[in-house]
Parts: structure tokens; sequence; C-alpha cells
């Protein structure tokens, strides 16, 4: 591991402290590319305008004809975080914008991950069409699904598809869904300038376009308008989960969400999520997004049925929002047991590809037809995260009649772009991929069973031109030593009220430490006392046993913990550079 410190732009830090920003905040803003406190600005009126969204007022007036006319919609929702808040904002928003709520009038369809496979698929389609829908909404899914899209314009269906994933390209174009309105930022011509804005997000944006347009209509007034920024909590949620890059855009969405979720301004099935993962809503952070709640609604969807997370997000009885979420808690902890068992055996056949002496092969592919298919993408970025290599987990459809389809979920590192990687391939060798599509960092695809020798060659060839030495060295961007006056708890509560993520890094100091002693907890982490510029304090390195030599440069985060009623600062260890 190689520890690189962050460049901080000396002009820019000065201006940030000259602007009133604490020294130390000014030091981590500069680095992470910020010039000016503008830029830090979380206020909604900052928010890039829903007109500069293609296809939002398209949609806004399609919604708002249909609601007039009291038609049936019918939210199609993905099956992850980020889907089940794009589903549950979707709904809350037409209930607050005026349209009658009821299973016959706006209602929503989860795909199986299993039986369904991703997107609106032609079956999917009928699905809603048999439901009595009259228009068709996708929320985090739509722009590649040419023939579902199709199958729904051919049922009568009116479709509006709101996404943020990439396109589907074919023979080197861009294939759209056609005859129907898409919502997208990354669809051509569209100028909206987050590219990263989550499904979730999207789906907002939609709202505050109808919004806009109910006003146009005279249905509301400026004063007399819903206060749709209630969903925000809902938008934050989806938006940490989906681990899309923090722009200033989507930065401003999570820190106006964190605001309301600490007031108690939430859901029931939010405030019950907090309360089972043991979490306070009152110091939430962005880390209680991504690694509390969002895993349990997650859960839901590769174990179960994720009209159990969406229910318990749309709920409004807290009975019912705290029952849904100790059974999204439930479904949780087996997902972990899976997902444990599954690691283990996924590293094992990792590293029985290469000996102990020699580096891990570009690319990693594993697959065995016992692994769980709603599973594999965790799998896969735990593998990903222990080796340093772009890696794909595979498991066998479940899907009847799809009995040699194997199903892969695949995640990143910096530097290769996996569905380029993907497109390559598909490219290099027709009919491999029978599906593909996702983000430079995480991916999927379909391929036969009888095709994975193939596949596992061709991503490795791509890799091996892709990435050198370099990028396949592991490193972490640090933010240099800690100042020992700025080893305080208050501080340390300060960094926390900052949103941090994708793309806006959260502090991480490194610099070298005495280890003056060390001990394993709960057999798999690391209890340390350590001596930081001479003085005294307290370390863990979780999920890590082996020994620190006596002085060693490390990368840790800042903590607060109580003890007898005290609380102290410690350091989370993140790596060591040895």
């Amino acid at each position: 591991m190689k520890i690189i410190t962050r460049d901080v732009p000396p002009r820019a830090a000065w201006a940030l402290e000259q602007g009133g920003l604490h020294p130390l905040l000014a030091r981590l803003f500069a680095a992470r590319g910020i010039t000016s406190t503008d830029e830090l600005d979380d206020a909604l009126a900052r928010l890039i305008p829903p007109a500069q969204m293609l296809g939002a007022r398209d949609a806004a007036r399609a919604l708002a004809d249909a609601m007039a006319a009291n038609q049936s919609i019918c939210i199609v929702a993905d099956y992850d975080c980020d889907g089940a808040t794009a589903c549950a904002v979707g709904l809350r928003g037409l209930r607050l914008l005026g349209a009658p709520m009821g299973f016959d009038r706006v209602n929503y369809l989860v795909p199986d991950r299993v039986t369904d496979g991703y997107g609106l698929t032609p079956s999917i389609s009928k699905r809603v069409k048999a439901q009595g829908a009259d228009v068709l909404v996708t929320v985090d899914n739509g722009i590649a699904s040419v023939d579902g899209v199709r199958a729904a314009r051919e049922l009568g269906l009116q479709v509006i598809v709101t996404d943020h994933h990439l396109p589907a390209i074919k023979d080197g174009e861009v294939v759209l869904p056609q005859d129907c309105i898409i919502v997208n930022p990354n669809q051509p011509g569209c100028g909206f300038e987050s590219k990263s804005i989550a499904g979730v997000g999207v789906m907002f944006y939609v709202l505050l376009a109808l919004r806009a347009e109910l006003r146009e209509r005279g249905v509301f007034t400026a004063q007399t308008q819903p206060k749709i920024d209630a969903l925000l909590p809902l938008v934050a949620l989806g938006t940490v989960a989906d681990v899309v890059k923090l722009d200033a855009n989507n930065r401003r969405l999570v820190a106006q969400g964190l605001k309301r979720v600490r007031a108690g301004a939430m859901p029931p099935g939010m405030t019950a999520l907090f309360n089972v993962a043991a979490r306070k809503p009152e110091a939430a952070t962005g880390f209680d997004f991504g690694f509390a709640l969002g895993p349990r609604l997650n859960a839901a969807g590769r174990l179960a049925d994720m009209t159990l997370g969406i229910e318990c997000l749309t709920t409004d009885d807290a009975l019912r929002a705290d029952e849904l979420a100790r059974t999204l808690d439930g479904i949780n902890r087996e997902r972990k047991a899976i997902e444990g068992d599954m690691r283990d055996q996924a590293l094992q056949m990792a590293e029985e590809m290469f000996d102990e002496s020699e580096e891990p092969p570009p690319a990693l592919i594993v697959f065995d037809p016992d692994f769980h298919e709603g599973v594999v993408g965790i799998v896969a970025s735990r593998l990903k995260d222990k080796l340093h290599r772009p890696t794909f987990v595979f498991a066998a459809s479940g899907a009847e009649g799809k009995e040699n389809e194997l199903k892969g979920s695949g995640r990143s590192i910096a530097g290769f772009h996996l569905r380029d990687a993907l497109d390559l391939v598909a490219k290099r060798h027709p009919g491999v991929l029978l599906r593909f599509g996702g983000h430079a960092m995480a991916a999927g695809c379909t391929i036969d069973e009888e095709h994975l020798e193939t596949f596992e060659a061709a991503l490795q060839q791509v890799a091996h031109e892709w990435l050198d030495a370099a990028t396949l060295q592991r490193r972490m961007e640090a933010d240099g030593a800690l100042d020992t006056k700025y080893r305080r708890a208050d501080l340390v509560d300060t960094l926390h009220q900052e949103v941090w993520g994708q793309g806006f890094a959260p502090p991480v100091f490194c610099e070298e430490v005495q280890v003056v002693s060390q001990r394993l907890v709960g057999e798999k982490h690391l209890a340390l006392k350590l001596k930081h510029q001479g003085e005294p304090v307290d370390g863990i390195w979780f999920g890590h046993t082996e020994p620190l030599p006596a002085r060693v440069k490390i990368a840790f985060r800042l903590d607060a913990d109580e003890w007898q009623g005290q609380r102290r600062v410690r350091f989370l260890v993140e790596a060591a550079e040895v």
C-alpha cells in the first residue's frame, strides 16, 4: 500500500479560511477542488434548475395531464436502494402534488431480480397493463429497455423513462427507447451539469418540474404549492447508497436531506431503520445512509422482495414501519451470513489463480454454481478491495428457461472503466455478452456458461492493455499530518457534520506513529495504543489482524468514543505503509 498525500492549493485554502471556514476544513476542502465558499452553499436555491434537465418538462406535462384525466400511473422501480427511494419519492411526491392515491390510481411494481432480471422488460410491461395502468413511469432504469418500452407502447401505455444510467451502444451508436419521454442527464443533448445524479435525484427533479407545471396551470400558487422538500431525506439516502459522485449539486441534495433527518423530519420508515441499526438520527451522517440504512434496504432486493423496502419508506404508520424495518434487519443479517461464506470461498478461488509470490492477474473472474445471485455484487466489491483488481463474480441464473445463463456483477478500480471494457469485449467477441450495462466503477453482464472462459480471457486481455503497474499499485490518498491541536472531539463532530462520500472523500490523515501496544479484539480487529507526535492516543483497525511494526506510517480517520462519561478521540486506521 502506498499512501499519497493530497496537494493543497495554498491560495484556495487561504481564500476559504478568509471566507470564514475553520482552518482544518479550509485545507480539506481546498484539497478536494473547492476554491470559494460559494461552492459550499447548500441552499436549495443553489440547486441546478429543473429546466436544464432534458425531458423533465415534457414528463411534467404528461403527468399533469394524467392527473387531470384521473388516469392510472404505475411506477416501475429497480430493486436496489436507489430504485426503492426513487419509487418512494415518486409515490409520496405525486401524493403531495394531488394525484389520486390508491392501488387503482398510483401504484408501483418492482421486477424480481431472479425471475424478471433488470429493467423494464416486455413481460413487466404486460403486467403493468394488466393492472390497468395508463401511464408507466420507470425510476432508476429504462434507458436501455428498448424492447420493454416498445412492448409497453404497443399495449397502449404512455411511457416516461426516468433514469441516470448510460444508454446502450450498438455498433458505436447510442440506442435509445423510442416513442417515449426520456428524462436522463446522460442522454445525448442533455445539458444538465450534474451527470452523476442518482436515479432518486432524477425523479425528484421530475417532481420539481411537475410542481412548476401545475403552478402554471393555476392548480397552485407560489404561496400554496406543496413543499416537496419533505422528500429530501429519501433523496439523500438513495444518492449516498448508490455511491454516485458527490458533485456540488449532489452534495446540496445530501446536505439538505441530512438537515431534515437531524431535525427528525423524515418518513417513519427511515426513523425505524435508524432504530434497528442503533444509529442516532440527530447525529446522522452520510456514513449512516451508506452503511446502515442502505444495506438493509438493498438486502430486500437481493434476497427477498424490494416491495418490503418500498412499503417501509412509504407507510405513514409508525408501527407498520417498525415491523417492516425489523424484517429488513433480519434479511440483512441473512445477507451478511451468505455474503461471508461466498466471500471466503471466492477469495480462496481467486487466490488459487496465482502463487503467493506472484501478483494477481490484471482482472479477476470468479464463478461457483452455488453462489447466490443477489450477493455477487457485494462479493465482487470485497474481492476488488482485497486484491485491487477489476473483479467479476458470477452466479447461475435462477430464471426458468435460462438455466445455462450466468449473471455477473463487476466492480472496478480507478483507471479502468468497467462498462467501456465490457463494450470492447462485446465488439471483439460478438455473441459472448448477452446483455451488459453499468458505469465506470460498477457493471453487470449476462453470459452463457459455455462462454465463461472466453469472457475471462477477453476481460483480462483488456485489463492487460489498459492497466499499467502504477494503476495496479494499491494507493490511498490522504490529507497529510494532523496537528495535535485539531485532535479534539468537537472537531470530530465538525468534520462529521459535513457531506463526504464518493468523489468527495472523507478526511483521512496520514503520518508516522509509534505503536506502543497492540492486541486482537473480537478475533478480527486490531486494537492499538499509539503515540501521535509524542502524545498517547487509542486506535483500532477494523477487519485487520496482522501486527504492525513499532514505527509505521498509517492512514487514519478521526472518531470520538465515550468512556466513563468522557469523549475521547481515537484513530480509525484505514491503511499502513509497510
